[in-house]
């Protein structure tokens, strides 16, 4: 195929066409910007940091500089194409948070790893606009510390609401969000405006109270946050109001109004698993390293590991108020693994009386030499 263009002038017939590949290639929204993102997202950035709201996740903070304009990633980037990709539930994901048998896992999680299925179209389309517009390409889904929200609203893709989050007329809350920098000038899009209004259910909703104000969200409180990139044990305070939700937490997305105008996901792959959607706990309790690893192929929970996927699990049982789960409990109060020994420990205290598990509770400690092991079954678990 023979280039679009020759020079550096790409025109608006240029434009449709790259329009309508994006659509072939699976792409359900696409808008173009210029790499300068708003004065203000400098500090907003800053002020996150520097109240520590990002908690363990340090990479935000060492990559800050390249964070504040997409050309301290590629300085010869003059056009972005921020691209969006449905992945709508086919249900209300609060629906799930009652069954308290069954572990809950983020809506994002539940079919294959988006990071995989998106690049490898994101590479084709990359491949045929350096073809077509002889030019130089870069793409990114979630692989460079790039504003991409703020990228997507400069693009018009959707606006970044009160959760954080961008919120999209068409698709609510359910957009992956993926870019392609280029080397030369393409007409850009109209900015979304904010349409949240004075809805705060996004806020009201959260069940640790994360939001510090709206559109500022303190991480180390987020659930999302405490069950996927937490790497010790999640603090008391939290613990209760993580409910039965064992990979990150939907709340602040699905109570958004706007997804009455979102549809399901046409992509296969991100489609709801059997096995993470009606998963009971009891199943889950029962993961080792090898059966975790091969039950999460190909899916981004993989990545925490067993260790921190069993301390969730053990949370969600110690909040389902079944007592028959302490069959489940109570081998792993001599785990292998300390994380999942102490989270263990509050769950089975949370099921049992102190006179049920008092033999239980002599044997562990005798044997127990981790500090914070010992401290879950001295300290009150409220």
């Amino acid at each position: 195929m023979s280039p679009l263009i020759s020079n550096h002038k790409i025109s608006k017939k240029d434009k449709n066409e790259i329009i309508l590949e994006s659509k072939k290639l699976g792409f359900d929204a696409i808008g173009f910007a210029k790499p300068n993102l708003k004065s203000e997202v400098k500090g907003n950035l800053n002020d996150f940091l520097e109240n520590n709201y990002h908690g363990e996740m340090d990479w935000l903070k060492k990559n800050k500089t390249r964070r504040e304009s997409p050309k301290n990633i590629w300085s010869d980037v003059k056009t972005i194409i921020s691209l969006g990709v449905n992945y709508g539930p086919d249900k209300d994901p609060l629906k799930l948070i009652k069954e308290k048998e069954l572990g809950n896992i983020s809506v994002y999680a539940r079919g294959e790893d988006y990071h995989k299925i998106i690049k490898k179209n994101l590479k084709i389309f990359g491949s045929w606009i350096a073809n077509n517009l002889n030019c130089e390409v870069k793409i990114f889904v979630d692989t460079a510390p790039i504003m991409e929200k703020n990228i997507a609203e400069l693009a018009g893709l959707g606006w970044q609401g009160k959760h954080t989050n961008l919120v999209s007329k068409d698709f609510g809350s359910w957009l992956f969000l993926a870019e392609i920098f280029i080397d030369k000038n393409i007409e850009i899009d109209m900015p979304e405006v904010d349409n949240c209004g004075t809805c705060t259910k996004c806020q009201d909703i959260c069940p640790t109270d994360a939001f510090t104000e709206e559109y500022k969200l303190d991480a180390r409180k987020c659930i999302s946050y405490l069950t996927i990139e937490h790497k010790s044990q999640i603090p008391i305070q939290f613990r209760k109001k993580i409910g039965n939700r064992i990979y990150g937490c939907d709340d602040c997305l699905a109570i958004c109004p706007w997804n009455k105008f979102a549809k399901k996901s046409k992509e296969i792959r991100f489609s709801t698993k059997e096995k993470t959607i009606n998963f009971s706990l009891s199943k889950l309790s029962k993961l080792e390293d090898k059966t975790f690893r091969e039950f999460f192929s190909g899916s981004p929970i993989k990545r925490i590991g067993r260790d921190r996927f069993l301390r969730n699990v053990m949370i969600a049982i110690g909040n389902s108020g079944k007592r028959s789960f302490s069959k489940d409990i109570i081998p792993k109060i001599s785990d292998k693994s300390p994380l999942v020994r102490g989270a263990a420990i509050w769950a089975i205290r949370n099921l049992l009386d102190d006179s049920e598990i008092k033999e239980i509770k002599e044997k562990s400690l005798n044997k127990e030499r981790d500090s914070l092991v010992k401290k879950e079954w001295l300290e009150s678990i409220s």
